[in-house]
């Protein structure tokens, strides 16, 4: 348990670093609220299964994120 909290508190940490890049102010917002609240509406996730694939989903998208903004820098 103690591992799967460590594991989600470094996505949410890391979406929100990879926020920092979104460039319009607006869109920035938009996105932080939207991790904000998808991490609050299942903050109270135990099947295991269940979190280990909101885990790996979460880190595609973020993946996803990173991959978009770099492309949008060149």
């Amino acid at each position: 348990q103690f591992l799967r909290r460590q594991q989600v508190l470094q996505l949410y940490r890391g979406i929100l670093r990879a926020l920092r890049h979104v460039p319009a102010e607006e869109d920035r917002r938009y996105l932080k609220d939207w991790a904000r609240e998808e991490f609050r509406r299942n903050k109270d996730a135990t099947e295991e299964d269940a979190i280990r694939m909101m885990i790996t989903q979460g880190n595609m998208q973020l993946r996803e994120l990173q991959r978009t903004l770099k492309l949008a820098k060149s």
